[in-house]
């Protein structure tokens, strides 16, 4: 017994396997502390604080005795750390910005971005010809139109578009134009990127630049930088203060300067959506539809599908597979193309739908124009879209339930309607209710079906931002997002934020009903 016993000990390691163990362990640490300061570099803090939370969750995972279970499911924690939990902490962060179109950059880039801003001082242009030298280049500038100016060149120049640094060229006077023919212009615009670190000084110790593909000028720069991070314009002589309230450069007089950048407004847009009033109005008319939404479409679905499962549960219903076959297809078939098929089938002119309902009953319906028939047509789409589904999962549901509590059904003399109240809705429903959860939360988010369908339309009136009568909170955000004029992308991540608080309190309550249900059930 005491050898067998022994024999299933694992194997001691050996100080050569523990070193081997330690080396690898250490090169994984320092390629992956290299990794987090290169993304920190980068300017990506939260990133790399993710990163290094993992690193050190993987060393101790991975090295400790106490964490022998843990070591498979690591990589799936990390995995939802990284795409999961960071995604989720990152928006929450630029709901707290003023992150939008306007103000995309930090305050000091936006600085050197306007520092480096230049006009082109009157009467300094000169066109330019490029000649060939040899294995190098020459330039040849033209004297200013009407100007008393000679015509200046430079030496041989050997072009490099990789110098680190503009490269400082004195000009000479040229009597003449340089011998042999000037390059052709396109192999002037191969040369363009060396040209533009050209800094050619003339006699004067003015400066020339490049300024367009036959053009050099003398630049004057259109700010200078003053005391306290201010900027001065060189032409008006406006000054222009930092805003730390807006995120932009702002003269006396409320005058901006383009771009902005990014600053801290802490719960300024959670504020705005819930109290401002042109704001507040199509946000809360946009979060009821998209409950009323997403509770008819788990309803109308739910509903439809058990029907046609039990009824395809009818024992002498003749071809039941061609029928379930037939019912299924709505599913196989990629949700984007049914929504667009559909769009052409509710078009009010030349749809199909209408062109029915015309021959019929005289009528045409603007599918696409009346805010309730809009709304119709969404959820008609969208339980046409799902009921397949919850037909095959009742079907098996149904399957599963003994035939016993049928034939006791028989005896006492009860018929369809209370089989199916009584035993076949009550033993679906228990197992299909985190499924139903599910489903409610995908509605609740259902972004591909408003965008391909109704593109949120037609349009609220009288709205600050663009909210249209079918839009659902997630498409609401994306127009607030990526289609309105300003693009606010801290306002967007703030309704995003609210979504998911709102989605999982949803959750949470239907889950906390259910787990009753089951209490009470067991009872």
């Amino acid at each position: 017994m005491t050898a067998v016993t022994s024999a299933r000990r694992p194997p001691t390691p050996t100080p050569s396997s523990r070193w081997r163990g330690v080396a690898l362990a250490g090169a994984a640490a320092l390629a992956a502390l290299y990794l987090v300061l290169l993304v920190h570099a980068a300017g990506q803090t939260l990133l790399a604080l993710t990163l290094l939370l993992i690193t050190a969750l993987a060393l101790w995972t991975y090295t400790s005795a106490r964490t022998q279970a843990l070591r498979y499911l690591f990589p799936g924690v990390a995995a939802a750390i990284v795409f999961v939990i960071f995604p989720m902490l990152y928006t929450i962060g630029i709901g707290f910005t003023n992150y939008s179109s306007q103000n995309l950059i930090e305050e000091e880039r936006v600085r050197a971005n306007l520092l480096e801003e230049a006009t082109v001082v009157p009467g300094t242009i000169r066109a330019f010809t490029l000649h060939a030298d040899g294995g190098r280049f020459r330039l040849h500038l033209a004297a200013p139109d009407g100007a008393n100016a000679s015509a200046l060149g430079t030496t041989a120049l050997s072009l490099d578009a990789t110098a680190p640094v503009a490269q400082d060229v004195p000009l000479v006077d040229e009597a003449a134009a340089p011998p042999g023919p000037p390059l052709p212009l396109r192999d002037v615009v191969t040369q363009l990127p060396a040209l533009r670190l050209l800094k050619l000084r003339n006699a004067d110790a003015a400066t020339l630049s490049l300024t367009g593909l036959r053009e050099f000028a003398q630049l004057q720069p259109l700010y200078r930088s003053e005391a306290g991070g201010a900027l001065t314009d060189a032409i008006t002589g406006v000054t222009y203060r930092p805003d730390p309230k807006a995120g932009f450069f702002a003269s006396a007089d409320g005058d901006r300067l383009q771009p902005g950048y990014r600053i801290g407004v802490g719960l300024r847009h959670y504020a705005t959506i819930f109290s401002e009033g042109k704001f507040r109005e199509p946000f809360l008319s946009v979060f009821i539809w998209t409950v009323v939404f997403s509770g008819l479409s788990v309803l109308f679905c739910t509903a439809l599908g058990m029907l046609l499962a039990v009824l395809l549960h009818w024992e002498s219903l003749p071809f039941k597979g061609t029928y379930r076959l037939v019912l299924f297809l709505p599913y196989a078939v990629p949700g984007f193309i049914s929504i667009l098929v559909f769009k052409g089938l509710f078009n009010q002119n030349l749809g199909e739908i209408n062109l029915i309902l015309n021959g019929l009953f005289g009528v045409r319906p603007a599918w696409f124009s009346d805010p309730f028939l809009a709304k119709t047509m969404l959820l008609i789409v969208n339980v046409w879209l799902g009921f397949p589904y919850m037909m095959v999962l009742c079907s098996g549901l149904i399957k599963s339930i003994p035939a016993d509590l049928y034939e006791a059904s028989a005896v006492v003399g009860a018929g369809p309607w209370t089989n199916f109240r009584r035993i076949t809705m009550p033993l679906v429903l228990k197992p299909l209710t985190p499924l139903l959860i599910s489903t409610f939360a995908f509605n609740f988010n259902n972004f591909v079906l408003v965008s391909l369908l109704t593109n949120g339309r037609p349009d609220q009136l009288d709205t600050t931002l663009p909210a249209g009568t079918t839009d659902i909170l997630v498409s609401y955000t994306w127009r607030i997002a990526f289609q309105d004029s300003g693009q606010q992308f801290g306002l967007a991540s703030a309704i995003s934020t609210v979504i998911f608080l709102i989605v999982a309190a949803v959750t949470l309550v239907q889950m906390r009903f259910t787990r009753i249900a089951e209490q009470d059930g067991r009872k």
